[in-house]
């Protein structure tokens, strides 16, 4: 499964994410906050077991995307939310889909001049921290080869 990650240390505050989302929704679905000279990116996340989609009385709100039609603004998937990352905007509940229906990919990551955010696949991900530790551990510093038991157990093997 692939995510939008934001890197927050990366992030210079500049909101050309935020205006490329507007452009394409005419809402913006990430908010950049800054607090303490540090911004801070609200973003939804997509919940496995979304609360917003749990608490929706109209089955409007899924884990990734809203369904206009059906959406009546009641404003309970924005209260649960834990990230505070579902916005209600003219009469409609707006969260991020991860353009979903864009074939050029998500706006906010085509506009970070800084690459602060970027699409991961979360398994990927996963894996290579884990070879990280377990090389840490090993005292072996490199990354581990076709044939090391991080790759037999994962069932990867590297070219």
């Amino acid at each position: 499964m692939e995510k939008i990650l934001v890197q927050r240390e990366l992030c210079d505050g500049c909101l050309d994410c935020e205006h490329a989302c507007n452009s394409i929704h005419n809402t913006s679905r990430i908010k950049i906050l800054e607090y303490d000279s540090s911004y801070y990116p609200i973003i939804c996340q997509q919940c496995e077991d979304a609360p917003c989609e749990k608490i929706c009385p109209t089955e409007a709100m899924g884990s990734t995307k809203v369904d206009s039609d059906k959406c009546i603004s009641c404003g309970l998937c924005s209260m649960v939310c834990p990230f505070g990352a579902i916005n209600l905007v003219e009469k409609t509940a707006e969260k991020c889909d991860q353009c979903i229906d864009r074939e050029e990919g998500p706006a906010c990551i085509k506009a970070c001049s800084k690459r602060a955010i970027s699409k991961v696949d979360l398994e990927k991900l996963k894996a290579d921290k884990q070879e990280k530790y377990v090389a840490k551990l090993s005292g072996k510093p490199t990354k581990p080869g076709k044939n090391s038991v991080i790759s037999i157990i994962t069932g990867r093997n590297k070219s």
